[in-house]
């Protein structure tokens, strides 16, 4: 299975250099040199891409890769998502961390039992961790912090919600 890494922002200077919105918690395995990954571009097509030298810089990673020479060739990348393969991560023995591809999916119950809808995704930002429930045809944001997600139980399949008032409810 892929999971999304990075995601180019823009080229930076005039030699195929990009700035890349890291999304993992391992950049420097990640985007380490001579690591391949798959480009997924806005039109749907695949690329891959072979890491030739990467650096931090102002919150992003600056990232060259081999098959990107010009700034033409890095402009046309903007917005293109990066994946590596869940094959790669290190096993996660702390039992209050997780990656992303195992909560996605996972069924949401209320904490009486009552079905809620799906882990459509998680978000990250700065003020921490979303988790987006797909209920009813629409998305709900829900933080993902202890008091209002106090269960998560990947090999069951599921995340047991207890919400404070008017988080779920539909208006």
């Amino acid at each position: 299975m892929d999971v999304v890494v990075g995601r180019v922002a823009k080229a930076h200077g005039i030699t195929g250099e990009l700035a890349i919105d890291v999304r993992t918690d391992s950049p420097e395995m990640r985007f380490a040199l001579g690591a391949t990954l798959q480009g997924k571009l806005r039109d749907g097509t695949f690329r891959s891409l072979t890491v030739s030298a990467a650096r931090p810089h102002a919150g992003r990673l600056l990232v060259r890769f081999e098959e990107v020479v010009t700034r033409d060739v890095a402009e046309s990348l903007r917005g293109t998502l990066l994946l590596g393969s869940t094959d790669d991560l290190p096993p996660n023995d702390d039992p209050d961390e997780f990656y992303d591809h195992e909560l996605e999916g996972l069924a949401a119950e209320h904490v009486d039992g009552t079905k809620l809808g799906t882990v459509k995704e998680i978000l990250h930002g700065l003020g921490g961790e979303l988790l987006v429930l797909v209920m009813d045809e629409r998305e709900v944001l829900v933080p993902f912090v202890r008091e209002i997600v106090p269960t998560v139980d990947v090999r069951g399949g599921r995340v047991v919600i207890d919400p404070p008032e008017g988080l779920i409810d539909a208006d």
